[in-house]
This record gives structure tokens, C-alpha cells and sequence, in this order.
């Protein structure tokens, strides 16, 4: 007993031992560290809202010199949809988001590697969830005819759950490189009627090699556009299978006699040139006339001279296993 009493005693009163020097700098330079995350997510939600203000009128300013009385825009209630809510950036991409719980759709910081910087995405979390949204059209009110570097870093709207935008070459890439992944897009004409195709493989190379696409086994019912229809004639010159990428300042397309781009006003994946382009020209209604086909087309539901009124773009690993869905995407 005394033994014991004679072991125990030295250590009652004594302090918890000093850190190390080397100790206190590793915490500290991981506080730093975690502030300097949490600063760096403010201001790409602050970057994006600027670029929104810059190339978009929705705010109208009174003049005191003068007086007019065209309608002017009111400003918007803005809602700015879900963060990720972490502080550092862990997920690859939605399916990651998804799987950790996080199932309600919105815009969430991603990182597919530790070589690319991370970016903002629109996290579908309905239809299964864990898909990330690439492309959308729904109003018209974003321009598509944009140039080779607006498509490579991305464009449009990223305050909404319906806002139009590319997200960009460069990032879909990145999303793509190393991962095989299924493609999605949701078709939606002017009557409320909705269609959808499905890719089971979908990837497309890095900017050296002009982005160039390249597509699975198709599914759905919305017809096989991108691979030019069931037309064999079609197929060979409307097939988007190995198709480059090309904008109306960088003409990649085989149609020797112009530039798909430019009649189409868009960039996008061209033959000679299309059965199915998803960043054309948005016209209201449905049915239009023109020049060229340019409108929203996917040519084996619809035709050439039907443009649709919505459509999305989104990708998600074909190992994904979903636990139902989310809160879902409003179209």
C-alpha cells in the first residue's frame, strides 16, 4: 500500500507539461491556415456576385437630370442557394457532396484534384442526386456567343437554382480527367413536355487537343441527337463523336465552307453541323424561322426549327450509389 500511495503522490499538483515551441507554431499556422480558407470562400461568393453585377442590368439608377418612362428593371430578390458549409474543400464533386450527407441542391465549392484550384458548381440533388450541372438554359438571359476563353473559363449566373451558365472547359475537364462519368440532359419543350438522354460514358480532352468529345451508349427517349440520330447518312456529318470544340473565334469544325460557330452564334461541339446544339440562339415559343437552324435544337425530338425551353447538362460517376434524392431542382 505504501508503494503505491509512494507512486502516486509526485503526480497530484503538477501542471499538464509546456508545448513545445515547434508545437504552439503547428497550431497556430493551422489557425491561420483555417481563417485564411474561410476568407478565400467569401470571396469567391463575392467575386461571383460582382461579375453578375458587371455584366447585368438588374439594377436601375435614378437620375436627377432627367426623366424617362421606359420600364426600368427592379432589382431582384436575390437568394443566394447553399455553400457546402465547409470551410476547406474536400469533394471531388457532387456525387461526394451527396454521399456526405448533404443533400439539398445549390451551389457548393468542389476540387476534382489537388493540382486544380477549387470552383463553384450547381449541386442537383433530385433525380437520384450527386449530379453536377455543367450547362443551362431557362430564360434567354444569358448571351452564349462568347468567345474561345469564355467558354474554356465559364460563364453566366451563379445565384439561383435556374440561372443560365457554362461552366466552363477548363472545369469540366478537370471534373472528367481520371473519372468515368455519365452524362444526363433534361430536354423541356414549350408545352411542359420533357425528355431525356442519357450517356453511360462521357469525357472530353484537355484544350491542346481542342476539348474534344466523346460519348458512351446512349439511353432515355429523347433520341440519340448527339450522335447524329439513327440516320446513317446523318451520322456521318452530324455525329459530335470526336468532335472538337469550336467558338466563332477558333473554327474547329468540318463544314470547309463556314463557320458552325458563327452561324450558330454559340460555341459547342460542331460537325457539319448539327443534329442536336444545346447553346444556340434562345427563341421564345418553340418554332422559329431563320438562316441557319441555330436555336436550342435537339433534332430527334422536335426537329432543327424547334427550340426548346429548357435544358441541362450534368455528370455523375456511373458507381454513384444514391440513397434516394434531395430537396430537387425547380425547372
Amino acid at each position: 500500500m505504501w508503494l503505491i500511495l509512494a507512486l502516486l503522490l509526485p503526480h497530484y499538483g503538477l501542471s499538464a507539461p509546456r508545448l513545445q515551441d515547434v508545437d504552439v507554431c503547428r497550431t497556430d499556422n493551422a489557425k491561420l491556415l483555417h481563417r485564411i480558407q474561410v476568407l478565400e470562400n467569401k470571396l469567391e461568393l463575392g467575386r461571383l456576385q460582382l461579375k453578375d453585377l458587371r455584366e447585368n442590368n438588374y439594377h436601375s439608377v435614378k437620375s436627377k437630370y432627367y426623366k424617362t418612362n421606359v420600364a426600368k428593371s427592379r432589382t431582384e430578390n436575390v437568394h443566394i442557394p447553399p455553400t457546402d458549409g465547409n470551410l476547406v474543400v474536400r469533394d471531388a464533386d457532387c456525387s461526394d457532396i451527396f454521399e456526405s450527407g448533404r443533400k439539398q441542391s445549390g451551389y457548393y465549392r468542389v476540387q476534382p484534384g489537388h493540382q486544380t484550384e477549387p470552383f463553384t458548381v450547381y449541386c442537383d440533388m433530385s433525380d437520384g442526386g450527386g449530379w453536377t450541372v455543367i450547362q443551362r438554359r431557362s430564360n434567354g438571359k444569358v448571351s452564349f456567343n462568347r468567345n474561345w476563353q469564355e467558354y474554356k473559363k465559364g460563364f453566366g449566373l451563379f445565384r439561383n437554382r435556374n440561372d443560365e451558365h457554362w461552366l466552363g472547359n477548363d472545369h469540366i475537364f478537370h471534373l472528367l480527367s481520371g473519372r468515368e462519368m455519365s452524362l444526363k440532359i433534361d430536354l423541356t419543350d414549350w408545352h411542359g413536355n420533357t425528355r431525356y438522354a442519357i450517356y453511360d460514358s462521357f469525357r472530353i480532352t484537355n484544350e491542346e487537343d481542342k476539348y474534344k468529345l466523346w460519348l458512351g451508349y446512349y439511353s432515355g427517349n429523347a433520341g440519340d441527337a448527339l450522335d447524329g440520330g439513327s440516320n446513317f447518312a446523318e451520322q456521318w456529318s452530324a455525329s459530335l463523336k470526336g468532335m472538337p470544340f469550336s467558338t466563332v473565334d477558333n473554327d474547329n469544325d468540318r463544314y470547309t465552307k463556314g463557320n458552325c460557330a458563327k452561324e450558330n452564334k454559340c460555341g459547342w461541339w460542331f460537325n457539319r453541323c448539327h443534329t442536336a446544339n444545346l447553346n444556340g440562339l434562345y427563341y421564345k415559343n418553340g418554332n422559329y424561322t431563320g438562316q441557319y437552324d441555330n436555336g436550342i435544337v435537339w433534332s430527334t425530338w422536335h426537329g432543327l426549327w424547334y427550340s426548346l425551353k429548357f435544358t441541362t447538362m450534368k455528370i455523375r460517376r456511373p458507381s454513384f450509389l444514391n440513397a434516394g434524392s434531395g430537396d430537387g431542382m425547380n425547372v
